[in-house]
């Protein structure tokens, strides 16, 4: 009986499967985003070009157009990520044990942590009125959901005895409103990261909402 020939080592193609495609394609999406978050935030919206953006990445702004769209589809999308970002760090703080108030205290350290990074930043740093009708839209009501997500915890602290508020609403307000302003003075360079910043902000403002204060 002949022997069987050899089996050759398969050929390297030089062609991209639909997998390799797709990844580059979110990989440079992404390096998109990146790029226009940061001059959002740096320079503001309206100061902000496309070209420049484009020119930050050695590209040209058609290129931005393939993957994103205009300016303000760009702009929807940036803070679209940072409230995903928010809603996934309310999600995470759910799982934590303990009391109402630990699961507070997390999903508020996230919260702080998310507004520090680029995306959260934008959100915090950008102005509703700047985004068309439809996408002003759906990024109140993403905020909506946020809020009230706040709120549920506070309400579940409460409940379990683990914190004391008189008023919900504006116990919530207070603690988005400060969490929110590190998004405009924290530096990445300074003396603490902004998981230090976050932690001991958050204990600060918590220290109020303790029943046995």
């Amino acid at each position: 009986m002949p022997a069987r020939p050899a089996i050759q080592p398969a050929i390297s193609s030089p062609f991209q499967s639909p997998e390799s495609r797709e990844a580059l394609r979110i990989e440079k999406r992404d390096a998109l985003l990146r790029a226009a978050v940061g001059m959002f935030n740096e320079r503001g919206f309206h100061a902000t070009s496309l070209d420049d953006v484009a020119a930050s990445l050695g590209v040209t702004k058609p290129v931005i157009y393939n993957y994103l769209g205009n300016k303000d589809q760009v702009l929807f999308e940036c803070v679209r990520m940072g409230l995903s970002q928010l809603r996934g760090a309310a999600e995470r703080s759910q799982q934590v044990g303990g009391s109402g108030l630990d699961r507070l205290k997390a999903f508020l350290r996230l919260y702080a942590e998310v507004t520090m990074d680029d995306f959260g930043r934008c959100v915090i740093r950008t102005p509703d009125e700047v985004l068309s009708p439809g996408a002003r839209t759906q990024f109140r009501a993403l905020k909506t959901e946020i809020d009230a997500t706040m709120r549920e915890m506070i309400e579940e602290a409460v409940a379990d005895g683990s914190a004391a508020v008189k008023d919900v609403r504006l116990t919530a307000f207070t603690l988005a409103g400060a969490l929110n302003w590190p998004a405009r003075w924290f530096r990445p360079e300074g003396p603490m990261s902004a998981q230090q910043v976050a932690h001991d902000i958050v204990e600060l403002l918590c220290s109020g909402l303790s029943p046995n204060r």
